[in-house]
C-alpha cells in the first residue's frame, strides 16, 4: 500500500489502515453551523457514462490486496475487500453520496424517518415491495432483528468487532404490515441511518454458529445486483456474478473477479492484458499517463516517447556494422568494438520491450482523486518527553502541515489542501477546519514551549556509563563507525537517527551575514540566547570563534540538540519498510528536518509492514508515526473509540480502544456523547466542531493530507475508477459499447474549505 491505513466503514474503526488542561491554550476556534464544510476538494473519476452507452455482458477483472478472511463485515479479520464484496451482494439502507453524506438507498428502502422521540425514540423503515433475498424470501423484520441480537453486545458466543449503535436498540418488531420494521431505541441515537448498512440475511445473524464461521468463505443467501459465485483462495480471487432475483436496474456485466495481486506486480498484469481495473502507485500513475500520450502517426511510437525508441533505434544495426568497420579500419580493439556493440544489442532489446510495454498501457488511463481518508502523524502521549503537552504542541507548531500535502499531492496534480478536521473531510456536513485551537506553524512559539517543559539547548548528555557530558557529540559511533554514514545507511536493525550531530545540517540554519538572518546558529537571534556547537567546544569555542570577525560560520554548523536530565530530546519516528510505503517515508523525511530546526532529533525505525500496525501502533512501541483513518459519515459513533480518554482495565492494563497515541480528555468524551444523543443536526455538528477543536489543542494527532487515490482503468471501463466518497454503483459498471465515450471530472476545486460560508 502507498500508505498504511485501514478499510472503509464496515471494518472501520475496529481495526485501523493527550492530556488536555495542562497547559493554557489559545482561545478555541468558534465552529459553528455557521461555518459550510465546503466542497471536496476533488470529484470521483470514474469513467461515467449513461447505461444505455454500456454494452451488456464482460468480465471486469479487478485487482484487490487480499482474498478476504471472512464475508462478515463485522468480524474483526474484515478487511477492505470483505466491505467491497458487501457492498456489491447485500443490502444497505443507505449509501454515500459524492459529499460524504448518508443517502437512502431506493433499491431496499422507500422511507425511514424518527416517528416518536419520546418517550423513547422510534424509526420506522418501510422497505421495497420488490427486495427479496436470492432463495426468493422477503427481506422484512426477521433479518433486522437478527442482526440487531448478534450485534448488540449482549450475547458474547457472537465474535463481533463492533456493536456501536446497536448497542442502544431495545426492541425491533414488525411495523403496519410486512413491508414496515419498527426499531425503539432504549436511548437516543443519532446516527441511526448507520445501522443495517449491509444488513444480512437472518441465516447468517441467527444464531452464533452461522455468524462465526458461516459467512466467513461463502455467502449463500444475498440480495444486490450480483452474487457470490465462489472465494477460490488457491486462484486468490473472488468471483461475483449475477443476481438472477435482482430487482433493480440489472448488472451491466456479467461477472466480476476481485483478484488478490501485489501492488508491485500489477503493472505487469496490466501489461499481460490480465486486469482491467486496479490500485496503483504515483510511479505507475506516471508510466501509464505516458503510454497514453499521443503517438506518431507514422512510427506508432509515443510523441512523448523516451530517447532511444523503436523509431530513434532502427538504424542500431547499420550503426553497429559501421562501428566495427571503423574499428577495424583504425587499428582499435575489434574486442572492444564487439562488447560496444553488444551493449547496444542489448540496450535496443531493452527499448523494444519498453515499447512493447508502453504500447500496452496505451490502452488504459489513470483516474484519480482524493481517497476518503487522511493521513495523521500521530506522537504516543504515554509516556517519554511525549507525555508533556508542551512538547506534543511544539512538535505540531514544528510543522508545516501546507508544505507536508504539497509533497505528495502537488506532484499527482490532485489539490494540495492540508486536512483541518480529524472527524470529517472538505464536503461532508461536520467538516470545519478547528486547527485554529492548536495555532499555526510557528518555530519561535514551538522552541519557547519546549524551554518551558525544561528542554535546554545544548544542556549536558549522559551516555551510558559515562558523566554528564557537555553538548559536542564524537562524530564516531560507539565502534568508531561514521555517523553520517550510519544516518544515510541505517543500522543494521532498520535504526538511524537523525538530529544528534550536526554535520549537514543545511546552510539554512548556518549563520548568515544578514543582520535579520533568524537562523539557529551562533545565536538564536528569536530568543537571544547563545549556544555553541559541533566539534572544539569542549576547549571553549564554537567553530569559526577564531576567525576574523565578520566571517560566516561555516555551512552546517547549528545549534546543539535539546537536553533535558542528561538526555537529548530524541523521538522514536518508526515507519514501515515496504516497497509501497515510499510515499509515507518521504514524508517523515520532511518531519524530520521540520523537528531537527527546532533541536529535536529522531530515530528513524523502520519494521515489516504485516508487524508496523500490530506490533508498533496498536502497542504503543513508537513515538511518531504515520497511518491513516477512514473519514466517516458518521463521527460521533465512529471517531469516539479514537479519541476517547484511555481508561484502566480490571487486570490493570490501559484500556485504549482505537485511541493508539493514548491522549485524550474527558470534556472529548463528553462532547461526543452528546453529540451521538441529538438528533438536531446543527447542534450535533456544533458539538463535533468543538470536540475537534479540543482534539487539535491536545495536540495527540495532526492531521496532514487527503490520501490520493490513484487508479489505472481500461480506457473503455465505465462508471469504475477513483470513487471518491461515493459508494461504487456495481450494476452501472461496464465496457462501452463500441464509439461510445465516457466523460471525465472537471477539474478539482482548489478552495480552501476555510474560507467557505454558512450551510
Amino acid at each position: 500500500m502507498s500508505h498504511v491505513g485501514v478499510g472503509p466503514r464496515a471494518v472501520m474503526r475496529s481495526v485501523a489502515f493527550l492530556t488536555a488542561g495542562v497547559l493554557a491554550v489559545p482561545a478555541l476556534a468558534g465552529c459553528t453551523s455557521e461555518e459550510s464544510a465546503g466542497k471536496p476538494l476533488a470529484a470521483q473519476d470514474v469513467g461515467a457514462a449513461t447505461r444505455a452507452s454500456v454494452s451488456d455482458g464482460g468480465t471486469l477483472r479487478w485487482a484487490v490486496d487480499s482474498v478476504p478472511d471472512t464475508l462478515n463485515t463485522f468480524q474483526s479479520d474484515a478487511d477492505a475487500t470483505t466491505t467491497r464484496v458487501a457492498q456489491a451482494v447485500l443490502p444497505s439502507m443507505y449509501r454515500m453520496d459524492e459529499n460524504g453524506s448518508p443517502v437512502r438507498n431506493p433499491d431496499y428502502l422507500e422511507s425511514a424517518e424518527v416517528v416518536d422521540t419520546e418517550p423513547k425514540q422510534v424509526v420506522v423503515y418501510k422497505l421495497n415491495q420488490q427486495a427479496v433475498w436470492s432463495d426468493g424470501r422477503e427481506i422484512g423484520a426477521a433479518d433486522f432483528a437478527a442482526q440487531w441480537r448478534a450485534l448488540s453486545g449482549k450475547d458474547s458466543a457472537y465474535w463481533t468487532a463492533r456493536n456501536a449503535g446497536y448497542d442502544r436498540i431495545e426492541k425491533i418488531e414488525r411495523g403496519a404490515n410486512d413491508l414496515e420494521v419498527k426499531v425503539t431505541f432504549s436511548r437516543p441515537y443519532a446516527d441511526w441511518k448507520a445501522l443495517f448498512s449491509p444488513l444480512y440475511p437472518k441465516d447468517v445473524m441467527g444464531t452464533p454458529d452461522a455468524f462465526n464461521d458461516g459467512a466467513r468463505r461463502s455467502l449463500k443467501v444475498t440480495a444486490g445486483p450480483f452474487t457470490v459465485k465462489k472465494v477460490d483462495t488457491k486462484a486468490d480471487q473472488v468471483v461475483l456474478t449475477g443476481n438472477p432475483r435482482w430487482w433493480g436496474a440489472p448488472a451491466k456485466l456479467d461477472k466480476i473477479v476481485l483478484r488478490a495481486v501485489p501492488r508491485d506486480e500489477r503493472v505487469s498484469e496490466l501489461v499481460a492484458g490480465k486486469l482491467d481495473l486496479a490500485e496503483i502507485d504515483p510511479e505507475t500513475a506516471d508510466e501509464v499517463t505516458l503510454a497514453a500520450a499521443p503517438r506518431d502517426p507514422a512510427t506508432g511510437t509515443p510523441l512523448m516517447g523516451p530517447q532511444g525508441s523503436p523509431a530513434a533505434g532502427a538504424q542500431g544495426r547499420s550503426a553497429a556494422e559501421a562501428l566495427r568497420s571503423w574499428a577495424v579500419a583504425n587499428g582499435s580493439d575489434e574486442e572492444a568494438a564487439e562488447e560496444e556493440i553488444l551493449a547496444r544489442e542489448e540496450r535496443r532489446e531493452a527499448e523494444a520491450k519498453a515499447a512493447r510495454r508502453q504500447k500496452a498501457l496505451s490502452g488504459f488511463e489513470v483516474r484519480k482523486s482524493l481517497e476518503p481518508a487522511y493521513t495523521q502523524l500521530a506522537l504516543n502521549g504515554s509516556g517519554g518527553p511525549l507525555a508533556d503537552e508542551r512538547v506534543r504542541r511544539a512538535v505540531a507548531r514544528a510543522l508545516d502541515r501546507e508544505k507536508l500535502a504539497e509533497t505528495v499531492l502537488k506532484p499527482l496534480g490532485l489539490p494540495a489542501e492540508p486536512v483541518g478536521s480529524h472527524l470529517a473531510l472538505s464536503g461532508q456536513p461536520a467538516y470545519a477546519d478547528g486547527s485554529g485551537a492548536l495555532g499555526e506553524q510557528n518555530a519561535k512559539e514551538a522552541r519557547a514551549l519546549l524551554a518551558d517543559a525544561g528542554w535546554v539547548r545544548g544542556g549536558p548528555v549522559k551516555k551510558d556509563g559515562e558523566k554528564a557530558a557537555g553538548a559536542e557529540k564524537d562524530e564516531k559511533g560507539e565502534n568508531g563507525e561514521d555517523k553520517e554514514k550510519k544516518k544515510s545507511e541505517g543500522d543494521d536493525d532498520g535504526t538511524y537517527i537523525v538530529g544528534e550531530d550536526n554535520k549537514n545540517a543545511g546552510d539554512k540554519n548556518a549563520d548568515s551575514k544578514n543582520p535579520d538572518d533568524k537562523s539557529d546558529g551562533g545565536t538564536d537571534r528569536e530568543s537571544g540566547e547563545k549556544h555553541s556547537s559541533g566539534k572544539n567546544t569542549a576547549q571553549g569555542g564554537a567553530p569559526g570563534a577564531y576567525a576574523p570577525k565578520g566571517t560566516a560560520a561555516p555551512a552546517g554548523s547549528v545549534a546543539a540538540p535539546l537536553a533535558k536530565d542528561g538526555k537529548a530530546l530524541t523521538l522514536r519516528f518508526v515507519l514501515p519498510s515496504g516497497p509501497g510505503s515510499e510515499t509515507l517515508r518521504t514524508v517523515a523525511d520532511r518531519i524530520t528536518d521540520m523537528l531537527k530546526d527546532i533541536g529535536i532529533g529522531t530515530e528513524i525505525t523502520k519494521v515489516p509492514d504485516e508487524s508496523y500496525f500490530k506490533d508498533h501502533i496498536a502497542a504503543g512501541e513508537y513515538d511518531l508515526a504515520l497511518y491513516s483513518w477512514p473519514a466517516s459519515a458518521f463521527p460521533a459513533t465512529d471517531a469516539r473509540p479514537i479519541y476517547a480518554k484511555p481508561v484502566p482495565a480490571a487486570d490493570g492494563s490501559l484500556n485504549v480502544a482505537q485511541n493508539y497515541t493514548r491522549v485524550g480528555t474527558d470534556q472529548v468524551d463528553q462532547l461526543f456523547d452528546r453529540a451521538m444523543t441529538t438528533l438536531d443536526q446543527k447542534e450535533a455538528r456544533d458539538l463535533l466542531r468543538k470536540a475537534d477543536s479540543r482534539i487539535w489543542a491536545a495536540a495527540g494527532s495532526i492531521p496532514l493530507y487527503q490520501r490520493p487515490q490513484l487508479t489505472v482503468a481500461r480506457k473503455n471501463l465505465a462508471n469504475a475508477g477513483a470513487f471518491g466518497f461515493e459508494t461504487p454503483v456495481y450494476e452501472d459498471m461496464g465496457f462501452l459499447e463500441k464509439g461510445a465515450q465516457g466523460s471525465r471530472p472537471s477539474a478539482p476545486s482548489t478552495s480552501s474549505p476555510s474560507s467557505s460560508s454558512s450551510s
